[in-house]
């Protein structure tokens, strides 16, 4: 099983870091051009079920769980999960005297005929990804936050 937790500091209102970073339709634009379509296939509640697709083309459906007034957000990869065995994903939101302490923790299981790549080379090529993602939220949001 692999685990991932990755943070940065956004220097904005926890209102605006947390709207603007559960805005599913603008994933395209927070997360660099790794998603080329972000659509929003229903809302009930606190639950958004969302269809990605990335620049391969590749395309899958997930659901996500806010809890705005508990600063954290759940997802879960659905349908197809391929090439996890399941993908969960975490999103906290802790404010500080520096801004909001942005925290994504991921855990996975690859699907066993996945064989690719091994846990420890996908915990790498997460984090990588994570951390260049976040400096582009960071970016938006602070530019948002102070216009």
């Amino acid at each position: 099983m692999g685990h991932t937790n990755n943070s940065i500091i956004i220097d904005a209102p926890y209102d605006r870091v947390f709207d603007i970073s559960n805005d599913i339709p603008r994933w395209t634009e927070l997360f660099g051009g790794e998603y080329t379509g972000a659509e929003v296939l229903s809302r009930e509640g606190n639950r958004i079920e969302f269809k990605l697709t990335n620049r391969e083309g590749q395309s899958w459906t997930s659901h996500r769980l806010l809890f705005k007034e508990n600063r954290f957000a759940y997802a879960q990869k659905n349908e197809p999960t391929f090439p996890f065995k399941f993908m969960k994903i975490i999103w906290l939101y802790n404010e500080g005297e520096d801004g909001v302490q942005l925290t994504w923790i991921q855990d996975f299981e690859l699907h066993p005929d996945f064989k690719a790549k091994t846990d420890d080379e996908v915990v790498s090529l997460i984090n990588k990804h994570s951390q260049e993602n976040l400096q582009i939220f960071k970016d938006i949001i602070e530019k948002e936050a102070k216009s």
